[in-house]
């Protein structure tokens, strides 16, 4: 019994793999910091219906959302290059995490970008309504009264999202990239004992996890109740 789990092996792996958790926790900010961007700028281009881009918009978001993360990897990794070396750009040398980066914001704009146009089309006209009876201008009644409304809107499925994208860093181990579960799996295979990396890396998933969902309920009930208080 003591041969496949000891506590000794699992409190001497904590120090080996924590520096790792830097590059899962970099890959989840990045993503969700340009993910979140490049989904507004989705939903508003296809609120906006323009010719050509909106159904260059359909077909990106119809990929991202109909394939796996670990598909678009690879297509991203392998097609990119092909694709900037018939303009005479080579772009092998490139960092495997800067792949790894573009999936992420890549895949979080379209699924954040459906999100963000859902929740834009759920406030109500009468709010859009109110920021020109006031003199603002439909950019100004987008930006400061459309937007924020329709974030608190999407604040549970942008929740759900953070959480997942923490989930699927690992698949970043596919193209080299060693994050937090990519040393799991290198320190197990070389040690032969892999079941204390592998419960570290439940423990710190669980935990973020949970942690995450707690700071969205928060944040749910602080805007709902200042939602609620400023319409009462």
């Amino acid at each position: 019994m003591t041969n496949i789990f000891s506590w000794e092996r699992f409190w001497n792996i904590i120090p080996k793999l924590t520096p790792y958790l830097l590059i899962t926790f970099q890959i989840v900010l990045v993503g969700l910091l340009f993910g979140t961007l490049l989904g507004i700028i989705v939903a508003i281009l296809r609120l906006k219906k323009i010719p050509v881009i909106h159904q260059i918009l359909s077909v990106y978001i119809s990929f991202m959302r109909g394939t796996s993360m670990l598909l678009q990897m690879m297509v991203i990794y392998y097609g990119l290059p092909s694709l900037f070396e018939q303009i005479g750009i080579n772009i092998n040398d490139l960092d495997k995490l800067i792949f790894v980066y573009l999936t992420f914001v890549l895949n979080l704009g379209a699924f954040l970008g459906e999100e963000f146009r859902a929740a834009i089309l759920a406030v109500s006209k009468e709010q859009t309504e109110a920021g020109y009876s006031i003199g603002l201008t439909a950019k100004q009644t987008f930006l400061r009264i459309v937007l924020p409304q329709a974030f608190i809107i999407a604040l549970p499925s942008y929740g759900a999202e953070a959480i997942g994208c923490f989930h699927l860093t690992s698949i970043a181990f596919k193209l080299g990239v060693v994050d937090f579960l990519g040393r799991a799996n290198t320190l197990g295979a070389a040690s032969g004992h892999q079941l204390e990396s592998y419960l570290f890396i439940a423990i710190v998933y669980i935990s973020f996890s949970l942690l995450l969902r707690f700071i969205f309920v928060l944040l749910e009930k602080k805007f709902s109740f200042g939602k609620k208080g400023a319409t009462a």
